[in-house]
């Protein structure tokens, strides 16, 4: 069926990696996935390739991120920025005012990433976790000699409850499989909706990530333009 769709020569080749649909994704997103490569075939080249450190992105963010967050959120002492709890002391200014100021998730980040920090770990964990994202990075780097962007899931399960896994915070940062990749290669990335699915009588919707190199956004905007037009 033609859609009356014109692309742009933004975009020619895309690539599908398979690390990302591989044990794991849920059956329902991968069968709704796998019919808009088909329909995109009409419009675009489509190669499949390899990202082989993917599988080390979930840990890696997880080491990088909250110690960027604890060295962030520094600043927040109740001084010069934020919340500010009054006391005789200055450091239970400090404790008393980081205690009201930041929420349960940026506490425990904000621990985290100190942690990793620490004299005694930063080697072991920070700068090691730097190396591997210096190894993804160069993944994407050769995948985008011979693709154009990138089409992935945006998360391997279907969407959960509101406040579902407040309790179980590792199973909620597990969602962020597919998604954490492109924040530690620098790159570009959208996510969209492409199809629902009934579950339990509620609607749920499947979405697809689209990942470009640095500063093509545009490609981004063209491929997801020409999605939804299909939709």
């Amino acid at each position: 069926m033609d859609y009356g769709l014109r692309t742009m020569d933004n975009v020619k080749r895309v690539g599908i990696p398979k690390e990302y649909f591989e044990d794991g994704l849920d059956e329902r997103i991968k069968k709704s996935i796998d019919n808009m490569i088909k329909r995109l075939e009409k419009h675009y080249e489509i190669r499949y390739a390899s990202l082989p450190h993917t599988k080390y992105s979930l840990a890696c963010y997880y080491i990088i991120m909250p110690a960027e967050a604890s060295s962030n959120l520094a600043r927040y002492d109740g001084i010069r920025y934020g919340v500010q709890k009054k006391s005789e002391e200055l450091l239970e200014v400090y404790e008393k005012s980081r205690g009201a100021g930041l929420g349960k998730e940026p506490t425990r980040r904000v621990i985290l990433g100190t942690y990793v920090l620490s004299a005694g770990y930063y080697d072991a964990y920070y700068a090691r976790a730097q190396k591997v994202r210096s190894l993804i990075k160069k993944d994407f780097n050769e995948v985008f000699k011979e693709v154009d962007i990138l089409l992935t899931p945006t998360t391997p399960t279907m969407p959960f409850k509101f406040g579902e896994k407040t309790k179980d915070p590792v199973s909620m940062y597990l969602s962020d499989i597919y998604t954490t990749p492109a924040n530690l290669a620098g790159i570009p990335a959208l996510s969209l909706p492409i199809d629902w699915v009934y579950e339990n009588g509620k609607k749920l919707p499947v979405g697809v990530q689209l990942m470009a190199p640095a500063a093509q956004e545009e490609r981004l905007f063209e491929v997801g333009q020409v999605i939804e037009k299909m939709l």
